[in-house]
Order: structure tokens, then sequence, then C-alpha cells
């Protein structure tokens, strides 16, 4: 992976070139994203309930711990992007920023007024909690720069929230790795590795008072520094795999996330820890590039991004137009499964059209 985002990848890599056990994740957590929210949102998971009722009170409620494997997945992709930067100064940083935002924001807009229409048009159809008003130009705004949450305006789309939390994440990442690089410039290091040691320390710190702090305040949910302990996890698992940094290192935070647990029991991070050790385990085992063997696994990895930004219009589209019915539990449950797959179709059309033309112009 070459970028922060989890479910981001470039789809010019080689099949040969890939880290088939991650592609495996991405398409795993971008498929439950889907389920979680058809059966938290509704109104199709009311209507099938009773044919389902524990499956879809797990995918209402802890499926959501999904969104730590996307951001232990994000961290493992910036810790190989950071190993990769130019020469420090303002003009690479911001040339960063930009090619980061033409990577992630490009398909992102493009699917902006997709959901703007697709809750018009449900809209129509019923009235839910789901749908989001016609936006204001303000609102609009907020959105393109991933600022709506922070700003707390209402989210024209369901996850998008994670788009804004996981650019924080990255510009704090990219900011940190290079202040140490112009650091050890002007302190005369010539080793490539004093730089990203100091990265490694500095980035550590944070990580550790969100495991024991700011993932304890709920009224940060806003903000990067709530999730950076899981997103940490992932960076260290990277560079204990590139040789940059020792085992001991992610054994001892990993320590650390086990006494946070104690002091404040947060199943999120466990489902953060474990994500970050399977990697671990996968690639002493030699599977991080040779598992799953499957091409319909490595290409739903490489659809996964788009796919996580249309699913929502999709649902909602195909939900609304069913509302207009009464529908039995099973004809419900089918309706979802419907939903599932339209999400899918869309995404292909978005990834191929938009987002894979986007990782082309970069490579180019």
């Amino acid at each position: 992976m070459s970028t922060a985002v989890s479910l981001v990848s470039s789809s010019s890599a080689t099949v040969s070139g890939r880290l088939r056990f991650i592609d495996m994740l991405r398409a795993f957590s971008s498929h439950l994203l889907v389920w979680h929210h058809l059966a938290f949102y509704g109104p199709l998971a009311e209507q099938a309930y009773p044919l389902a009722p524990i499956l879809l009170d797990w995918l209402a409620d802890p499926a959501r711990f999904v969104v730590q494997i996307f951001l232990v997945i994000g961290g493992f992709g910036t810790a190989q992007h950071l190993a990769r930067l130019g020469t420090p100064g303002w003009r690479q940083f911001c040339l960063e920023i930009v090619r980061r935002y033409r990577r992630i924001g490009i398909p992102y807009l493009a699917m902006l007024p997709v959901a703007i229409g697709a809750n018009a048009l449900a809209s129509r159809w019923m009235d839910h909690d789901s749908i989001s008003a016609a936006p204001t130009v303000p609102q609009l705004v907020a959105h393109v720069f991933f600022l709506q949450d922070l700003l707390k305006y209402e989210p024209l789309s369901a996850g998008i929230w994670y788009l804004g939390i996981d650019f924080q994440l990255f510009l704090l990442s990219l900011a940190v790795a290079m202040t140490a690089q112009r650091w050890t410039q002007m302190a005369g290091v010539v080793e490539p590795g004093r730089a990203l040691a100091l990265t490694q320390g500095i980035l550590a710190a944070p990580a550790i008072l969100s495991l024991f702090w700011f993932n304890r305040d709920p009224a940060l949910d806003s903000w990067g520094c709530y999730y950076l302990g899981s997103y940490f996890l992932g960076m260290l698992v990277q560079w204990v795999i590139s040789g940059s940094l020792g085992a001991a290192a992610f054994w001892g935070y990993l320590g650390l996330v086990a006494a946070s647990l104690a002091v404040d029991w947060r199943p999120r991070l466990l489902v953060a820890a474990c994500t970050a050790l399977m990697i671990l385990l996968a690639s002493q085992g030699g599977l991080l590039r040779r598992w799953p063997d499957s091409r319909v696994i490595g290409y739903l990895g490489r659809i996964s991004f788009s796919l996580f930004l249309i699913h929502f219009p999709a649902c909602l589209l195909v939900s609304g137009w069913l509302s207009q019915w009464s529908l039995t539990p099973t004809e419900a449950f089918a309706g979802m499964v419907a939903a599932w797959g339209a999400s899918v179709i869309l995404a292909v059309v978005l990834h191929h059209l938009v987002e894979r033309p986007c990782w082309q112009r970069r490579s180019a």
C-alpha cells in the first residue's frame, strides 16, 4: 500500500506485487461495512428483523468495530509511504497533501453529487432518519475539505467521517516525518535511519496518550487523536516487517494496549490489536503476499475504496424505492441483498471511471 487510507490501493500494481492478505482484509472490511449500514440505518432491516434478529443485531452494533481494521491498515500504508518521502520542505509537504487529496478526494467529490441526488430521490419515497436534507453551501464546502464533522454539519453520506479522520492522521504523520528529516539534516546526521527512528519516537508519545486519554473521551471522536492508538499499531507492524524497528517495540506497545484495556475496556481497541497481530503473523508465515490466492478477492480489495464511497447512496436508493411496498421479512432481507449487489455494481463503475484513472495519472 502506498497511501494512508486503509481502503485505497494502487490499481496499477501487479497482482504479484500486492499484499494479498491486506487485500483480503480490505475486501472483508468494506463489505461488512455495507451490511453494518444496511442493518443500522434501515428501513429494510426493520422489516427483515423477525427473520434474523441475532444477525441483524450483530450487524447493527458490534460490526461497527470494523473501522478498526481500516485504521490499522491505514497506519500500515502510511508507514510505507513515509519511507519514500522526498526532500523535506514546505514545497514537498504541500505536494504530498495535493497528491493525497487527488488520490482520495477526486473519487470522493465524484460521489458527493450522487449522494445528494440519492437523498433527494429517496425523500420522495420515504420519510426516514437516514435521509439527509438538501445541503447548504457552507455544508458543501465543509465536505470538500473533510471538515463536516469538526464543524458539526450533517454528513451527506454514512461513513465519510472516516476520510476526515484518516486525512488528519496522515497530515500528522507527514508533518512529524518531515520535521524529523529536517532536524537530522540540520544536525548533520547522514544516516537515513536516524530520521525514521526520530519519527517513530515522536509519534509513539501521542499514540500512547491516545490509548490512555484521548480514546476514552467521546467528545474527541471527530479528531484524529482519538484513533491514533489504533493507527499507530498499523505503523508499528509495517516498521517491524520492513526491519526498521525491532519486534520488541511492537510487543511493548501491545502490552500498553492491554494495560489501557484494563483501565477502560474498549472492544474497538481489541479488534485493532488482533488485526495488527494477524498482519504480523501473516508476514512471518509468508502469507502476506501469497494468501489468499484468489483473483476475485484481489479485485474486491482493489475496488474496496470505491465501495466504501458509493455504497450508502446505493443502499439509500434501493431502500427508498422498496419502502413503497409492505414487505415480508424475507422480501425485506432480499431487498438488503439487492442493495448490497447494487453497491458493488456502482463501486465497479466508480473504480474504473474515476478512482483508477486518478492512480494512473499519479503513476505517469
